[in-house]
């Protein structure tokens, strides 16, 4: 029996327009050396370990009269040659010119009808570097059925890893009399089915009523020449087109941050964030009242002793923090970021960075696609922009032998919000990559410099300070300087 799309995932199904597309996306750089990875290679990969996430395989079909949800069935018309696709940079193949191709690319959704990733072999790159841009629906990844394509394609070694052949053949197409007689056979079976198909029809009749009012406000604001008021300066209604940044560190100046200052890599990296927006925003003539409005929907990682350990899709939680972007002194920023995240910490429940770290495969990638399905399920809560940090393995990946040497996640946008970033450690780097809409955002570029420069002032107040000891030290010197 073919299974059903949760109410969840119809609500981001619902949620999709050609303003606001769905999936996430990850760009990997590699450096092929003498490996020969091209092309041809990577259809060769991805057709040897596709077996592991069968729902890359599958696309959705509806049920005739809608009597129940949606189901996942084989694409009897599967072509792996239309999914995995080749694209070249023209010279020089610069780091500005990949970023355009990638905004092109994750601005066109998917198609519907198809197993819903696509994933672009570029060459052309400075160096005879290549790159990997690989996109997947958000209903696609959900941690509990499917990981990203992407956490099972890369080995730690150069050597590929031979698997068994994959003798997969599509399960015949269903026809609308046998969907409709499972709809209704799952309806008396089980009620919970009939429950699930009246709220996922229901919200999406309340979606549609909510889109008409929205549509005809806006024409009402129109014709009085008047637009909505943004309540953040990085709130906007959305284009159908995007710009991407992409901006490389390196994790040692983290870890000096905060063996000087406390916290974790976490706190120096949202700390780094918030001066670096506060800079942007200032260069964009931002009011200081304005700037102290923004809110972050930061996804962590948790651990949930009554739900299997391998449930990726039941260990990310919503965590809405403020970022001070109105406090002057970079020091007080990291300590205000620190102590927004202590709670979260002292539930028991955060999940250290090397168990995340050391998750099979390439982990990150999937972590990514949960955190914004959290960030959307936390829509209403008021927030202006999501932000996942996933940490990874530092050691080099290897993709049938070619060096990944860096990744920069490229997180969608959310309705409304014309800002999102994602951030993904991964042997001995820190790789932002900043999404943002190309018309609300014009300056986006300007925010990757900011990163820089917000880092390089945390390096600073932390070249002339003394080190901060760990918290067992520092009780054990205080409890000395009390003997006599």
């Amino acid at each position: 029996m073919s299974e059903r799309l949760r109410p969840r995932d119809l609500a981001f199904l619902a949620m999709e327009s050609a303003a606001t597309p769905m999936h996430n996306a990850t760009l990997e750089i590699f450096d092929p050396g003498e490996s020969g990875f091209d092309y041809q290679r990577l259809v060769e990969l991805i057709d040897s370990r596709i077996a592991f996430v069968p729902r890359y395989r599958q696309r959705i079909q509806t049920v005739p009269g809608r009597i129940a949800n949606a189901v996942w069935i084989d694409d009897s018309r599967f072509d792996l040659a239309y999914h995995v696709r080749r694209s070249g940079l023209p010279r020089p193949g610069t780091m500005e010119q990949l970023r355009e191709l990638v905004a092109r690319i994750v601005s066109r959704p998917l198609d519907a009808h198809r197993p819903l990733w696509e994933m672009y072999f570029i060459e052309g790159l400075a160096d005879g570097k290549v790159a990997v841009l690989a996109k997947s629906h958000q209903i696609l990844v959900d941690g509990v059925e499917t990981v990203d394509l992407g956490q099972v394609l890369l080995d730690t070694g150069r050597e590929l890893k031979e698997l068994e052949h994959d003798d997969w053949r599509p399960k015949p197409q269903p026809s609308p009399l046998s969907l409709a007689a499972g709809a209704l056979h799952d309806n008396l079976r089980e009620p919970e089915t009939l429950v699930s198909t009246v709220r996922s029809t229901a919200q999406s009749g309340l979606r549609s009523a909510k889109a008409g009012w929205d549509r005809a406000g806006a024409v009402t604001n129109a014709l009085a020449n008047r637009r909505p008021t943004p309540d953040s300066p990085i709130s906007a209604e959305l284009s159908e087109q995007r710009r991407f940044v992409a901006v490389g560190t390196r994790l040692d100046d983290y870890r000096q941050i905060r063996d000087v200052h406390g916290g974790s890599i976490n706190d120096v990296v949202l700390a780094t964030l918030t001066g670096a927006l506060r800079t942007w925003l200032q260069a964009r003539g931002t009011s200081s009242t304005a700037m102290r409005q923004i809110k972050a929907m930061v996804p962590m990682s948790v651990i949930d002793d009554e739900l299997e350990a391998t449930s990726l899709g039941t260990q990310i939680a919503p965590h809405l923090v403020t970022l001070p972007v109105g406090e002057p002194s970079p020091v007080v920023r990291l300590h205000q970021v620190s102590y927004a995240f202590a709670a979260h910490q002292e539930t028991g429940r955060g999940v250290a960075a090397n168990r995340l770290a050391g998750i099979a495969g390439f982990a990150p990638t999937t972590f990514h696609a949960l955190g914004s399905r959290a960030a959307a399920e936390q829509l209403g809560k008021g927030f202006h922009i999501a932000i996942t940090n996933v940490p990874g393995p530092q050691f080099p990946l290897y993709a049938a032998g070619a060096q990944m040497i860096e990744t920069y996640p490229v997180q969608p946008l959310l309705p409304g919000q014309a800002l999102a970033i994602g951030i993904t450690s991964y042997d001995g780097g820190v790789y932002y990559g900043v999404t943002a809409d190309r018309d609300a955002l014009p300056d986006a570029s300007v925010l990757g410099q900011c990163i820089v420069e917000a880092l390089e002032e945390l390096k600073d107040s932390a070249s002339d300070a003394r080190p901060r000891a760990p918290r067992g030290r520092k009780k054990a010197a205080k409890k000395a300087a009390k003997k006599p």
